[in-house]
C-alpha cells in the first residue's frame, strides 16, 4: 500500500475546508467545482468522494460550521465517473484522495487501470500518452499530471503529453478531447474516412474507424466483420494528436494536404478569436499561411514512409502543393531528430539498458533437437590454393563459397591460408547495440563494411516446432511482445530471446541493408548476415523479418523506407518476393491472451520429405507451403495441372 501511495502527486492533497484560486498556500490545490467546472473559492467535502463545489452550486448561502458532507457521501450511493449512473455497486479507486468511484465493467474499458490486491488503481493516476508509448515504464504515473474533470483520462502537464484540444480549467484540471461535439451544419465538423485500406493502400469495401480517418479491409485485419460501431486499434488505446504533430488534414473538396499542430498560445490573434470548441486544435498547413481549427476525425498521422516518399511529387502536382509535401518532410525529420535525441537524454538519464538475455557464442539444441556434425570424409573440397591470391576469398572462385558451403580446414587445400571460415572463427563485424527512436534498441556498425562481407551469425536456442509454438503461447499468455524467432530448416528454428548474440537487435527494414544467408558448416545448417550495399560507419544494420508468424491484426513497420509496406508481414512496395533465406518470426504488440495463433508460409525451398533443395514440385493447395522432389512422390515425370 505505501507504494501504491506514491503514484499520487501533490496536486490532489488533501485541502483545507475553503480553497480559493489566489494566492498563498490554497492555490498549490487549486481545483474546480464539480457541479459548473469553474474555479473560485471552493467547499471540500470531507466524505470519501472528496469533491469541491462553489457554495451558490450546492445552494448554500455559506460554508458550514461543521464537517461539511456532500449529499452522495451522505447516503453512500456515488455516482460512476464514467457512465454517471448513481448506483450502490460502485466501487471506490484505492488511492485516498481520488475519490472516484466506478462500475466495475466502466473502470475496466481504460486499460492504465491497474489491479492492486482486491481493489483497484483507477487510470487518472497515469499519463495516457505515456502509457501508450510503454506501459511499463515507471515514469508513467511519476510527475504532475493534469486530470479530465469529465472521464477518467490524465496527462503529464507538458505539451508533449497532453492531447491537443485539451481545455485547461485549472493547474491540474482538463477537459480532454473525448468530449468533443460536432456543431450541425458546420462542414469541418463532419466526419471523413479516407476512400483507401491503411494496410494494403488499395480501394474496394473498407471498414471504417468512427473516431478517425482510418479505414481497412477487414480481410486485411484479419478480423470478422464488427456489428454496430467500430474502432481502430489507435482510437480504442485513446491515441490522440499532440502539439508539433504532422498531421494530414482534410478541408472541403481539397485533396489531404500536410500541416502542423500548433498550440494555440502561439498563432495568430485573429485565429485565436475564431470560434472552436473542446476537442478542436488549430494547424497550419504547410506552403502556406493559412491555419484552420478541425479535430480528430479530420486528421491521420504523417509517418516517415510519407517523407520519404516521391509518389506525391508527380508531374500533375501544382507548386504549391510539392512546396507543402517538401516543407512538411523537412519538418518532419527535424521534429523526428528532436525526438531522438529526447529520447536518447532520457535514456542516458535513467540509465537504461538492453532487456536483459544469456549472450552465447554457438547454438544450442533444447530437448530432443539435434546439432549435425559431418565426418571429414563427408566435406566437400573446393579446388583453390593456399598459392593464390585471396584463396577462397570473396573474390575468389571457389566453388564451396558459391554453394554456400563453409571450408574446413583441415579439408580445405588452401589449409590456414583459407579466408571462407567466417562462421567458424567468428570473424564478426565490429557492432554495438544502440537505442533507436520509435523501434526499441538497434544495431549499428562501428566500421565501414563492404557489400557482400559477412557481418555476424545469427545464434540462439535451437527448438523444435512444438516447443517453438509452447513458448509463443507462453509469450501471448504473459504478454511478451517481442520475438527472435528464426527459421532454420523444416523441423528446427532458432529463438535468440533467452539465449543469443548482438544479431537478435537487429531491427526489420522493407529496405534492408543486410540479408540472411543459410550456410554448411561441418554438415549442418548455420545463419549468417551478409552486406546487401557498401554500409558506412555508424549506419543501422537491418534486414527483411519475412514474417512467417502472425496474430490477430497487424504491425505496424516504422522502417522509414521508400518502399515501406506499412506493416511488418507485408511485401513492400514495387519490390519482387525475395528469396527464403531464413524467416524472422519476431512480432512486436503480439495479440493478447486467448488470441488464436494463425501461420502463414510462403513456398519452402526444401523438400518435405528428405529436406534437401532442386527442382520442386509444389503443392497447388491454397495455403500450404510444402513442396517436394518428384523422386521422392515416387513420379517419374512431373505432373501436368494440380497437384496435391
Amino acid at each position: 500500500m505505501k507504494d501504491d501511495l506514491l503514484l499520487c502527486d501533490d496536486s490532489v492533497l488533501p485541502a483545507r475546508k475553503i480553497i480559493g484560486d489566489r494566492g498563498g498556500p490554497a492555490s498549490m490545490k487549486e481545483n474546480v467545482c464539480q457541479v459548473c467546472e469553474k474555479t473560485g473559492e471552493l467547499l471540500l467535502c470531507e466524505g470519501q468522494c472528496c469533491g469541491a463545489f462553489h457554495l451558490p452550486c450546492i445552494s448554500l448561502a455559506e460554508a458550514p460550521k461543521r464537517k461539511f458532507v456532500c449529499p452522495e457521501c451522505k447516503s453512500g450511493v456515488h455516482t460512476c465517473f464514467v457512465c454517471k449512473k448513481r448506483s450502490e455497486d460502485v466501487r471506490r479507486c484505492m488511492i485516498p484522495v481520488c475519490g472516484k468511484f466506478y462500475h466495475g465493467e466502466c473502470i475496466a474499458n481504460y486499460a492504465p487501470t491497474a489491479p492492486v490486491n482486491r481493489s483497484f488503481r483507477c487510470s487518472i493516476h497515469v499519463c495516457l500518452t505515456c502509457f501508450i508509448a510503454s506501459p511499463n515504464s515507471s515514469s508513467i504515473s511519476k510527475g504532475r499530471l493534469v486530470r479530465c474533470v469529465r472521464c477518467p483520462v490524465a496527462y503529464h502537464a507538458t505539451d508533449l503529453c497532453m492531447a491537443a484540444g485539451s481545455v485547461v480549467l485549472s493547474n491540474n484540471s482538463i477537459i480532454c478531447p473525448n468530449h468533443f461535439t460536432p456543431r450541425r451544419g458546420v462542414k469541418n465538423h463532419e466526419h471523413v474516412n479516407v476512400s483507401w485500406c491503411f494496410v494494403c493502400t488499395e480501394g474496394g469495401s473498407l471498414l471504417c474507424c468512427e473516431s478517425c480517418p482510418a479505414a481497412f479491409h477487414r480481410e486485411c485485419l484479419n478480423i470478422e466483420m464488427p456489428k454496430g460501431s467500430w474502432y481502430c486499434n489507435d482510437c480504442k488505446a485513446g491515441k490522440k494528436p499532440h502539439y508539433k504533430d504532422i498531421l494530414w488534414v482534410k478541408v472541403g473538396r481539397y485533396r489531404w494536404w500536410p500541416a502542423e499542430v500548433s498550440h494555440p498560445k502561439t498563432i495568430p490573434e485573429n485565429i485565436q478569436r475564431m470560434r472552436h470548441d473542446v476537442g478542436e486544435f488549430p494547424v497550419h498547413f504547410f506552403g502556406s499561411n493559412d491555419y484552420l481549427w478541425t479535430y480528430q476525425a479530420r486528421v491521420f498521422p504523417y509517418m516517415d514512409v510519407d517523407a520519404n516518399s516521391k509518389e506525391k511529387m508527380g508531374k500533375g502536382v501544382d507548386a504549391t502543393y510539392r512546396k507543402a509535401l517538401e516543407e512538411a518532410a523537412a519538418r518532419f525529420r527535424e521534429l523526428q531528430a528532436e525526438k531522438e535525441l529526447r529520447q536518447l537524454q532520457e535514456d542516458k538519464k535513467n540509465d537504461r539498458k538492453p532487456p536483459p538475455y544469456k549472450h552465447i557464442k554457438v547454438n544450442r539444441p533444447i530437448g530432443k533437437v539435434q546439432i549435425f556434425t559431418a565426418d571429414l570424409s563427408e566435406i566437400p573440397r573446393c579446388n583453390c590454393k593456399a598459392t593464390d591470391e585471396s584463396p577462397c576469398g570473396m573474390d575468389s572462385e571457389c566453388i564451396n563459397r558459391m554453394l554456400l558451403y563453409e571450408c574446413h580446414p583441415q579439408v580445405c587445400p588452401a589449409g590456414e591460408k583459407c579466408l571462407n571460415q567466417a562462421f567458424t572463427k567468428r570473424q564478426y563485424s565490429q557492432v554495438e547495440i544502440f537505442r533507436t527512436l520509435s523501434r526499441g534498441w538497434g544495431l549499428r556498425c562501428v566500421h565501414d563494411i563492404k557489400k557482400g562481407q559477412f557481418v555476424t551469425e545469427y545464434v540462439g536456442e535451437v527448438i523444435g516446432e512444438e516447443e517453438c509454438r509452447s513458448r509463443i503461447r507462453h509469450a501471448q499468455e504473459n504478454d511478451i511482445c517481442n520475438f527472435y524467432m528464426l527459421t532454420l530448416d523444416k523441423d528446427r528454428i532458432i529463438d535468440a530471446g533467452p539465449k543469443g548474440n548482438e544479431a537478435r537487435f537487429m531491427n526489420h527494414s522493407c529496405q534492408p541493408n543486410c540479408e540472411t544467408q543459410k550456410w554448411t558448416v561441418s554438415g549442418d545448417t548455420r545463419v549468417g548476415l551478409f552486406a546487401l550495399v557498401d554500409i558506412t560507419a555508424g549506419t543501422e544494420l537491418t534486414f527483411n523479418y519475412n514474417l512467417e508468424c502472425l496474430g490477430n491484426g497487424k504491425t505496424v513497420c516504422k522502417c522509414g523506407s521508400p518502399n515501406c509496406s506499412g506493416f511488418l508481414g507485408v511485401r513492400p512496395k514495387n519490390n519482387p518476393p525475395s528469396e527464403d533465406k531464413g524467416r524472422k518470426l519476431r512480432r512486436r504488440g503480439y495479440g493478447r491472451k486467448k488470441k488464436k495463433v494463425v501461420l502463414t508460409k510462403e513456398r519452402e525451398d526444401e523438400c518435405f520429405s528428405c529436406g534437401d533443395g532442386g527442382q520442386m514440385v509444389s503443392c497447388k493447395k491454397p495455403g500450404c507451403p510444402k513442396v517436394y522432389h518428384a523422386d521422392c512422390l515416387n513420379l517419374t515425370k512431373r505432373p501436368a495441372g494440380q497437384s496435391l
